[in-house]
């Protein structure tokens, strides 16, 4: 039905990658689902640790004899300062208030060297586990990285938020870039700076990505159909990338309420916000976001913030409110459906043939 370079190099069927959204959400069911059904599943692995990332690589191999892929984190350079993790928390303290938590003190953040270590380890495993295909969010791995990845026939997918950012990733040497629109749900994956404030509409990034680079384009931003599919193809770009429609799959590790929170939201009813985890990221707006957003810009980087917040968020899923989870979620929600990974390519497959016939 769909032909291109892109379904060649990754062996897949169907030129529609699902999403690697980190935090518990690409359960290893769901990953073997979407690849068994003809797409590419993805482990999101941005908080596991290399040990857990491991494991579920090799559950996932029980599940699907098919290819999948894995996504992990660039790490970035932060400062812990304690004048602004104390800001930030003194600011928290009525949300926890709310909820009925405990005052939080003596936070555990994450060491820069220590992460340093966890991504050479990380690598390490994709290399031992023969995972064909890896993806970085939040910024290009080193030379040495790409290399050893490469020598290892690993297939290498960078994310850009603009035609700058594509550029950089394939004179890196990434095998093909996931471009994102502003449509899209959760983190900015943004590493220029400034770029998490230039928010380009899809439908707008992929020609003029296309026109400048020569690697297969992925799109990524508000698609939860064929028709989505279907007007990116158009476009030039070479697949799609879908997080949201996946989200409210059976199959998906996101909590019950925040599969809810989608299937009821409407699409002006997503904001972007950095007060959950001090990165830019895009969700349904809640008592949380709105509570903090005078806060907003002077909170701590990522993962600093990530870290303040992590008890609040544990704490609402834990009462089944979601007024103070990271709802995350594209511009499309009213497209969401309940229904199982493989009914979902079916029917987006379904959607492209039907719009093929009409030409």
């Amino acid at each position: 039905m769909l032909t291109n370079t892109l379904i060649e190099l990754l062996k897949i069927e169907y030129p529609l990658v699902q999403a690697p959204m980190a935090g518990g959400v690409t359960t290893s069911k769901l990953v073997a689902e979407v690849s068994n059904a003809g797409g590419l599943g993805m482990i999101g692995a941005g908080y596991l640790n290399p040990h857990q990332a491991r494991e579920q690589i090799r559950e996932t191999k029980q599940l699907t004899a098919n290819p999948f892929g894995i996504n992990l984190f660039v790490p970035e350079e932060f400062d812990v300062m304690d004048g602004e993790v104390n800001s930030a928390n003194q600011a928290l303290k009525p949300i926890r208030h709310q909820l009925n938590l405990p005052p939080k003190e003596g936070f555990e953040f994450p060491d820069a060297a220590n992460v340093q270590e966890a991504f050479a380890d990380h690598i390490q495993v994709v290399i031992e586990e023969k995972v064909p295909i890896c993806s970085f969010t939040f910024g290009i791995p080193s030379e040495d990285v790409i290399a050893d990845l490469k020598r290892h026939d690993v297939f290498l997918i960078g994310i850009a938020t603009t035609v700058e950012e594509a550029i950089e990733n394939e004179k890196a040497g990434m095998d093909a870039v996931v471009v994102q629109g502003s449509e899209a749900g959760g983190h900015r994956g943004s590493f220029m700076d400034g770029n998490q404030e230039k928010l380009i509409g899809l439908m707008s990034l992929i020609p003029q990505v296309v026109d400048e680079v020569s690697i297969p384009v992925i799109a990524a931003g508000g698609i939860m159909d064929g028709r989505g599919l279907m007007a990116s193809i158009c476009l030039g770009a070479n697949g799609v990338q879908m997080g949201t429609a996946f989200m409210t799959c059976q199959e998906s590790g996101a909590h019950e309420t925040h599969k809810a929170a989608i299937l009821n939201a409407h699409e002006d009813q997503t904001v972007l916000t950095r007060a959950f985890s001090g990165k830019w990221a895009r969700g349904i707006e809640n008592r949380f976001i709105s509570e903090m957003k005078r806060h907003e810009r002077f909170l701590p980087d990522f993962p600093v913030q990530n870290v303040l917040t992590k008890d609040i968020r544990k704490g609402s899923a834990g009462q089944k409110t979601p007024e103070f989870m990271s709802l995350w979620s594209g511009q499309s929600p009213r497209l969401a459906k309940r229904q199982t990974a493989k009914e979902l390519i079916q029917t987006v497959m379904e959607d492209v043939k039907r719009i093929s016939s009409n030409f």
